[in-house]
């Protein structure tokens, strides 16, 4: 995706939310199996789970939806430590968004994994890769890791991808029709990051602009050689 340089004026970003309601998680064969596990908790094959893939794919808006049904508290990693463990516990279930390789305190780790499994606890982890590529120093944190169950988020498919696009705008109240969905689908790369990134750009250049979301404006934007889908 390349941006043409354009004369520049003030644009003011509004707030804008994304639902993450179970109501408006897209479904589709690529995440079958971690909503599947998400929907049949507290019937898990361990207390301890972790969703892997892609930035965007949805592990956040899944993590949410568990978070909501299970009670549980909402946490990154880098902010785990061990003296915030038993109290990110409390509640029964936890959450432990970011858990990437050489970014989070390894005795915290074990720690919660240890407690999580003398307290019945459940946990959600969610990262971008899976844990047992980790490189990690305690070797007996490195021996749970690699026993993780993991469940993981492939990238989108056509229909899939389409329907995400027209999700982030209307997350953020842009009014687009189809022929704007179909352009964005066949000239971004297909992934989820690449879906979000496209729509804050059309949406900031339209208001620079003042002019509507169309397709003259998404081919003005973003160049026919961008990656295929």
């Amino acid at each position: 995706m390349t941006v043409r340089a354009q004369p520049r004026q003030l644009a003011f970003a509004l707030p804008h939310a994304e639902s993450l309601s179970r109501d408006d998680f897209l479904e589709g064969p690529g995440n079958a199996n971690a909503l599947a596990l998400i929907e049949r908790w507290p019937d898990w094959p361990s207390r301890v789970m972790m969703l892997v893939g892609p930035e965007g794919c949805g592990k956040s808006h899944l993590a949410a939806i568990w978070a909501e049904k299970a009670g549980a508290r909402t946490m990154t990693a880098q902010a785990l430590s061990v003296a915030n463990v038993p109290g990110a516990l409390a509640t029964g279930a936890l959450v432990v968004e970011h858990v990437q390789p050489g970014d989070f305190d390894e005795r915290a780790l074990f720690h919660l994994l240890n407690l999580a499994r003398e307290d019945q606890a459940f946990v959600l982890m969610s990262g971008r890769v899976a844990p047992s590529s980790f490189a990690v120093d305690l070797r007996d944190l490195g021996s749970r890791l690699r026993a993780l169950p993991v469940v993981a988020l492939n990238p989108p498919d056509d229909a899939m991808f389409r329907a995400l696009i027209v999700k982030l705008c209307a997350d953020r109240q842009m009014s687009v029709d189809e022929s704007v969905i179909g352009y964005l689908a066949s000239h971004i790369e297909r992934s989820f990051a690449a879906a979000r990134k496209a729509v804050d750009v059309l949406d900031a250049e339209a208001l620079r602009l003042r002019r509507p979301v169309t397709r003259a404006l998404a081919a003005e934007i973003f160049r026919d050689d961008a990656a295929s889908v």
